[in-house]
């Protein structure tokens, strides 16, 4: 099963926008994909898939009800569907997440127990039989370091980083190098960078540049988009994919927007390449 988590300390719509097209490529290849959204922003992949029509319901049950042990259905029940990916919708409630999952150790350390708060998604996502059931597993987190992140990086152990390849892009991604070792020795498990993704790419000298020195420090860049602000935005517009926009909401096929719903599929398979040479070898 391949997993990972899609991170960018600069957050932003970039992140979410290349998670859900990455996970509606995966599904269009044939896999079994499972998207979990744990940004409590509004502009999330639950709206990018207009699938967040519980995030304020106070009695709905939640990822968040799951993850401290006082759920209200089955974790399957959580699960909505669009464009042949299931998604696990964000819930108001993750706002106050760490609070939850504080209180929740503290009740343990009472009764001489020991509970992790990082590893709770983990354990949530075994006990539903996620590993089994799906291909893909695409987490999509808030920008903000804390125990979101934490959890889905516990449950991926790899990272998909979107960048702007700009000074403050390549300054992002050398802060997230230094992020993945304190993670590792925080959370005692190995991180894996699987790809590094440049977005809004103009060709500019100084973004060529950032590109020879990212790929000098060994990340692996299987793509670089360029700027597709009109096709982006009409997908938040229009609450879709760029597949599902292109095809049902364009007029007439754009050559350029063609080679970018390419771009995502190859960036697709390469994700899952390195994990069907392990599964080989």
């Amino acid at each position: 099963m391949l997993t990972y988590t899609v991170y960018s300390e600069a957050g932003g719509v970039g992140k979410t926008t290349l998670a859900g097209n990455l996970a509606v490529a995966d599904a269009r290849a044939g896999h079994d994909v499972l998207a979990i959204d744990m940004d409590p922003q509004e502009g999330s992949l639950s709206y990018l898939f207009d699938v967040a029509d519980n995030r304020t319901d106070s009695e709905a049950d939640s990822l968040v009800r799951h993850l401290v042990e006082r759920p209200r259905g089955e974790f399957g029940d959580l699960v909505q569907e669009s464009e042949g990916v299931d998604i696990v919708p964000a819930h108001n409630s993750l706002e106050v997440l760490s609070k939850h999952l504080r209180r929740r150790e503290e009740e343990a350390a009472d009764f001489g127990e020991n509970w992790n708060p990082n590893v709770q998604l983990l354990r949530v996502l075994k006990s539903a039989g996620v590993p089994a059931e799906y291909d893909t597993v695409v987490i999509d987190p808030p920008a903000t370091a804390d125990v979101k992140l934490y959890n889905a990086i516990h449950a991926t152990r790899n990272l998909v980083i979107p960048f702007e390849p700009s000074g403050k892009g390549q300054q992002s991604v050398t802060g997230l190098a230094d992020l993945v070792d304190g993670l590792e020795t925080t959370l005692d498990i190995n991180v894996g960078v699987l790809a590094a993704v440049p977005n809004r790419f103009k060709g500019t000298n100084d973004q060529e540049e950032v590109l020879d020195d990212l790929r000098s420090q060994d990340y692996d860049v299987p793509v670089v988009f360029r700027e597709r602000t009109s096709l982006l935005e009409g997908c938040w517009r229009k609450q879709c994919s760029a597949f599902e926009y292109v095809n049902t909401h364009r007029s007439r096929e754009r050559d350029y927007e063609l080679e970018t719903l390419e771009q995502f599929e190859t960036l697709a398979r390469r994700l899952r390449s390195p994990r069907e040479q392990e599964a080989t070898a």
